[in-house]
């Protein structure tokens, strides 16, 4: 009955669990190639894979042929702003701030996103659900601004970096609002919301890529079997899954929770240096604490 009830809550954390231990992985992989081709590189991996779980399910897009082509038209904008956009401008933010203050910028999405339901498809959270999505992005916050030494070795560009991560939060919280109006009430299942809003963010990348001299050169360490092994590992389960996790949240809870429950990523990496024997400080613990309390008030208010 819980999985039932709250299938939209824990497909939300079910990503963020993903995105958390994809994210070692590709802080890793991001040296070898670059951010553009890494983004273009995983989900044209997606695509495929989506395209493959749809064929051997046997499922058609039917809403086509029912006349709910809107949805499809929203789904493309969704993925032109999320993936497409609002990936690549965070992309630039890391490169501007670093990890953890376009993190922090990042955590505007969530009651963006809530605020963009309630005006532009009338979706109203009770009380309790508002307090949860600020407990919960606030324990978010609180551990993200922990100060621990910025392993950040660029060329520090606050006002480049602020500008695409207010950009990026806002294109996030926008392809979240036009997957829920094109998801909710309609025959259109998850899945096909993802591959077609993985569609649309690729042919966003294709005309970036297509701005930047010499771009072709840098799938040069694609030949290499093992790190084209490990990519294809990775975005099977980040980009794939994750994706696919995200619409289905999308689908089944209101916007601003869904958005709240996947950003709790930083979260998981709390257990996952645990496990790794790294320090974790009490700060992080109660940060943690409080956005579990966030997360607690938005199961329980069904």
């Amino acid at each position: 009955m819980i999985l039932v009830s709250f299938k939209g809550e824990l497909a939300a954390l079910s990503a963020a669990l993903i995105w958390a231990i994809a994210s070692f992985v590709y802080v890793i992989m991001g040296r070898q190639i670059p951010p553009l081709v890494l983004n273009f590189a995983k989900c044209t991996i997606a695509i495929f894979l989506s395209v493959l779980t749809l064929f051997l399910m046997g499922d058609s897009p039917s809403f086509l042929q029912q006349a709910e082509r809107v949805p499809l038209g929203l789904l493309l904008v969704s993925g032109a702003l999320g993936i497409g956009l609002g990936d690549t401008a965070f992309f630039e933010a890391l490169n501007c701030l670093g990890a953890r203050r376009s993190l922090l910028i990042e955590a505007l999405a969530p009651p963006l996103a809530a605020l963009f339901a309630a005006i532009f498809l009338g979706e109203t959270l009770s009380v309790r659900a508002w307090m949860g999505i600020v407990l919960t992005v606030g324990g978010v916050t609180w551990v993200i601004l922990e100060r621990v030494p910025d392993d950040f070795q660029g060329k520090l560009r606050p006002w480049r970096g602020i500008g695409f991560g207010v950009l990026s939060a806002l294109a996030q919280a926008s392809g979240a609002v036009l997957s829920r109006a094109a998801l909710a009430e309609t025959s259109v299942s998850p899945l096909w919301g993802s591959l077609i809003r993985l569609v649309a963010g690729v042919l966003i990348l294709l005309v970036l890529m297509s701005f930047q001299r010499q771009i072709w050169a840098e799938f040069q360490p694609l030949r290499d079997r093992r790190f084209l092994f490990i990519l294809v590992s990775t975005s099977f389960a980040s980009t794939y899954l994750g994706i696919w996790l995200q619409q289905i949240a999308l689908k089944f809870t209101a916007t601003g929770i869904a958005q709240a429950l996947t950003a709790t990523s930083p979260l998981f990496v709390i257990p996952i240096a645990l496990s790794m024997r790294e320090k974790v400080s009490l700060r992080s613990i109660l940060g943690a604490v409080l956005a579990l309390l966030g997360i607690w008030a938005l199961f329980d208010m069904k």
